[in-house]
């Protein structure tokens, strides 16, 4: 069984890992190459070679019922759509209640990981770090790897022609922070996911012209749902995925459109999914149907062109004046301190079994966590990661035989339709419900609906037909957390109480003024007849 682990990261997966080890009895060192904790909600005014970055005005696209930690909840005064700021003083909280800055060594570089000479025996590593210029060296039992994938710009240069003549500004969406360098500018966003869409909108109030170009396009969502209710709460139901699931795809994707549709029409408004077969994530955006029908924001095909000053659009002749250019372009992501032999990233994933350990290795001693697109909240994705992760590292839970998982990580990477459900079509995406509860049945945890049905049928209720909130992944197994049931049960009188700061006099019950109307109605015709 492995004692002491190294957890390289000390961001949202990262965190997770040092608890889930502690409350196995492991013994988890943290390695953090900057001075603070947070990973990707830690806003820093420059870019940090090795951490992801985020712009200033950042708010989370999942909301905080949605992606908390799956037993400390978010405090109820939080707004449900959580600003970057205040996400990471949730995290610090989180790291202050279970005492995890202890196993934390910030400014800590991880330079290699390497295994043992005697690796097949005792599934060891040799892991050497950087600190204040002084190299050390130390041995663990066991690694999780918590790094992320946003890391990496992906800045395809060779598919624009002509980008070496722009005289321009042009540069990652990594490099942006505020959109004061867009004022009176011509600005030109290359890609609709959710950070090209966020810089279009923010550029759009500075900017003389803002052009947002897509190729493939993009199914784009409001965090506001019916009755002003936040858009996952409603969608991740254990109950509708079930029924996503029953249904062939093709009906599922016109239900899918028909209710994204029913906020805009994609169609007029140039952003329709080329293939609306396969499941992109989504865009979260509140603002961009605004921005487009008031001519703030104007979509474009691809790029043919790139001149001194100005572009040329597919199927368009007209040159367009343009003085920057931001590729929100996504990320690539690779682990320069392990071997390729270890880990190997090809096409944009790697071989990785339950998209964790690596399925050829002799000793399952290595875990990856948080390197996945689950169309849902990373946190307590990577949070449950960690928890199974952590019962195989200590030997509770066997792993199959490396042939049976290499032929499941092909299966996975052949990402063959099953010609039900939603497809996806990306590299690491997956279905959110489906694959925790994949995870939960290995160590025990997952809610056995059946018995709650007859033992808590309220809480069965809330369980199967409401939102699919962290907290059913401590109801039972390791790590068990009591107040589960209560934090399910409450979900919704948290949700509406950010949002009710002004107390509102209840409108009357319809029934009551049907009644009141019929009542009425009677009088007149008495009278009218007396």
């Amino acid at each position: 069984m492995a004692r002491r682990v190294a957890i390289v990261g000390a961001g949202v997966s990262g965190l997770a890992s040092i608890k889930c080890c502690l409350e196995e009895g492991l013994e988890p060192t943290c390695f953090e190459r900057s001075d603070d904790l947070g990973g990707l909600w830690r806003f820093t005014e420059h870019v940090e070679e090795g951490r992801a970055s985020l712009y200033k005005s950042v708010v989370s696209n999942s909301c905080k019922e949605m992606s908390c930690y799956p037993d400390f909840p978010f405090p109820e005064d939080y707004p449900n759509y959580v600003p970057n700021s205040q996400f990471l003083e949730y995290l610090k909280m989180y790291a202050n209640q279970f005492n995890l800055v202890k196993c934390i060594q910030f400014k800590t570089e991880v330079c290699r990981v390497t295994k043992r000479p005697d690796f097949t025996v005792t599934g060891q590593w040799e892991v050497v770090t950087l600190h204040e210029g002084k190299q050390e060296s130390a041995i663990f039992d066991a690694i999780m790897v918590c790094t992320g994938f946003l890391t990496n710009p992906h800045l395809p240069l060779d598919s624009f022609p002509g980008i070496n003549t722009f005289e321009g500004q042009y540069f990652h969406s990594r490099q942006y922070k505020h959109p004061d360098i867009f004022k009176d500018k011509n600005v030109l966003v290359i890609g609709v996911g959710n950070s090209g869409t966020d810089i279009a909108v923010e550029a759009s109030h500075v900017a003389k012209k803002v052009f947002l170009s897509t190729t493939g396009g993009a199914w784009v969502m409001s965090r506001v749902s019916a009755s002003g209710l936040p858009w996952d709460m409603l969608f991740m139901t254990r109950f509708h995925n079930m029924l996503r699931n029953s249904l062939p795809t093709p009906v599922v994707t016109w239900w899918m459109s028909r209710k994204i549709n029913s906020w805009f029409n994609h169609e007029n408004y140039g952003l329709a999914p080329e293939n609306r077969m396969q499941m992109k994530e989504p865009v979260i955006n509140d603002e961009l149907p605004g921005r487009i029908i008031t001519g703030k924001v104007l979509i474009k095909p691809s790029i043919r062109e790139v001149k001194k000053s100005s572009v040329v659009f597919n199927y368009s002749p007209k040159e367009q004046p343009i003085d920057i250019i931001v590729f929100a372009t996504g990320y690539t992501f690779a682990f320069p301190f392990l071997d390729e032999t270890v880990v190997k990233v090809e096409d944009g994933q790697a071989s990785l079994y339950k998209y964790i350990f690596p399925a050829h290795l002799e000793k399952p001693t290595l875990a990856v966590i948080g390197l996945i697109k689950p169309l849902g909240s990373m946190v307590p994705t990577g949070e449950t990661q960690a928890r199974w992760a952590v019962q195989v590292l200590k030997g509770v839970t066997k792993l199959p035989p490396r042939s049976v998982m290499i032929e499941e990580v092909n299966v996975r990477k052949e990402n063959r339709p099953s010609g039900f459900g939603l497809c996806y079509c990306k590299a690491l995406q997956s279905d959110y419900i489906t694959y925790i509860d994949e995870l939960l049945t290995d160590i025990n945890a997952k809610p056995n609906l059946l018995s709650m049905l007859l033992t808590d049928p309220r809480l069965a209720w809330a369980v199967f037909f409401g939102p699919c909130t962290p907290y059913q992944f401590r109801l039972t197994g390791p790590g068990k957390w009591k107040g589960a049931r209560n934090a399910i049960l409450n979900q919704w009188d948290r949700t509406l109480k950010a949002t009710r700061t002004r107390t509102v006099q209840e409108s009357p019950f319809p029934f009551a003024i049907l009644f009141t109307f019929f009542l009425v109605l009677l009088v007149a015709v008495f009278l009218i007849f007396l």
